[in-house]
C-alpha cells in the first residue's frame, strides 16, 4: 500500500506494480478522482506507466480493508499529515502486523509510527536523488536516480534486541527486484539526519526564491549560505545523538550540486498553495538548536521569512 500517494508515492508504486505486485493507492482529491477514473500516468526517464490502478480514499480504506489484508505500508504523505493520519488509522493500523516504512522528509516521522505501531513493525527511510510531483491530477513526473535506502529503526543495534522485528533483507529484495534502486543502513537516523543537511539548506531557500536547485547551488552567495545552514543542521543533529561533521556537510553539499535541476517540494507546495513542510525541516533544527542550548541564525532566518510568506499567501 502506497499511503499519501503524490508525486514519490506513484513513482515507486508503479514500479511495484510493474514488477506484478498489487498496490493500492491512498489518496485524495481529483488526483484520486482522476485515478480512480482514467488510472495512472508516470513518465520518469527510465520508466513509462500508464494503466489502471486500485485507488481509494483513506476512509474507503478503513471502511472497506482490513490491516491484515496488507504486507508492507509504505508512507510517502506529507510529514505535516503524519500525526493526524496515524491518530486516524490507529486502531485500522493495530489489528494487523506488516511494517511500515516512511519515505518522508525530516526526522520526525519515525518516533511517530513506532509511538504508534512499535518499533518492531517501524522501518526508517527515505527517498533520494528524486524529485516527483503531480503534474496533473493522474498524471505525475519524476526525475532523478530515485535510490532508496532503508533500516531497522532507529538503527540496526538499536533494533537487534527488539522481538518480532520485521525482515528488512526480504523487503530489500523486494524493492531491488521491482527495479527500485535500494540499499540497506546500518544507521537509517544518521542517513535521515544527513538528508536533512540538504532539505534544510536548500527547500526554504528555493520557496523563498523561487529557484532550482542548480540556480541555488550554481550561485556563490545563495552556496556560501546553504552551506552555512547545513553546517547548522550538522550541529543540531548531536541532539538526536547523531555525529555529523564538515565533512558530511561536503559531501551533500557536493551531491546536491551533481543534481539536475530539481523544483524543491517546498517551492511546488507553496506554487499550489498547499501547507508547507516548515515545521519538519528549518523546525525540527530550530527545536534541536533550542535543545542543545546553540544559536542557528541563518536557519532561524529562512525560518521567519518562509513563515511570513506563507501568511502573506494566506492573506493575513
Amino acid at each position: 500500500m502506497i499511503w499519501g500517494a503524490g508525486g514519490i508515492g506513484c513513482y515507486y508504486g508503479a514500479r511495484l506494480q510493474l514488477a506484478g505486485h498489487q498496490v493500492t493507492y491512498i489518496a485524495r482529491g481529483d488526483h484520486l478522482q482522476a485515478m480512480q477514473a482514467k488510472g495512472l500516468s508516470v513518465q520518469h526517464e527510465s520508466l513509462q506507466f500508464n494503466g489502471m490502478v486500485r485507488a481509494m480514499s483513506q476512509q474507503q480504506l478503513q471502511q472497506d480493508c482490513r490491516c491484515k489484508d496488507f504486507d508492507l505500508i509504505i508512507i510517502t504523505l506529507k510529514s505535516t499529515a503524519t500525526v493526524a493520519a496515524l491518530g486516524d488509522l490507529q486502531d485500522w493500523l493495530r489489528q494487523g502486523t506488516c511494517p511500515l516504512l516512511s519515505l518522508q522528509n525530516g526526522v520526525d516521522n519515525e518516533p511517530l509510527i513506532a509511538a504508534a505501531v512499535g518499533q518492531a513493525r517501524t522501518l526508517g527511510g527515505l527517498a533520494v536523488r528524486i524529485g516527483g510531483h503531480i503534474e496533473q491530477p493522474g498524471k505525475v513526473v519524476a526525475r532523478g536516480v530515485a535510490q532508496v535506502l532503508i533500516g531497522a529503526w532507529p538503527s540496526a543495534e538499536a533494533a537487534a534486541a527488539v522481538t518480532g522485528r520485521t525482515d528488512l533483507a526480504s523487503w530489500h529484495k523486494l524493492l531491488v527486484a521491482a527495479n527500485i534502486d535500494a540499499r540497506l543502513s546500518d544507521d537509517i537516523r544518521r542517513e535521515l539526519w544527513r538528508k536533512l543537511l540538504i532539505n534544510n539548506g536548500l527547500n526554504p531557500l528555493s520557496a523563498i526564491t523561487g529557484l532550482d536547485t542548480r540556480a541555488l547551488t550554481s550561485d556563490p552567495a545563495f552556496a556560501r549560505a546553504i552551506v552555512a545552514i547545513m553546517a547548522e543542521t550538522a550541529v543540531a543533529a548531536s541532539a538526536d545523538g547523531v555525529d555529523l561533521g564538515g565533512a558530511d556537510v561536503d559531501e551533500m553539499f557536493a551531491l546536491i550540486s551533481g543534481f539536475d535541476a530539481i523544483k524543491t517540494s517546498m517551492l511546488v507546495d507553496l506554487e499550489k498553495g498547499r501547507e508547507l513542510e516548515i515545521d519538519s525541516l528549518s523546525g525540527a533544527v530550530l527545536a534541536r538548536s533550542r535543545q542543545l542550548g546553540v544559536q542557528a541564525p541563518l536557519t532561524e532566518l529562512v525560518d521567519a521569512l518562509l513563515r511570513r510568506q506563507g501568511v502573506r499567501q494566506a492573506g493575513g
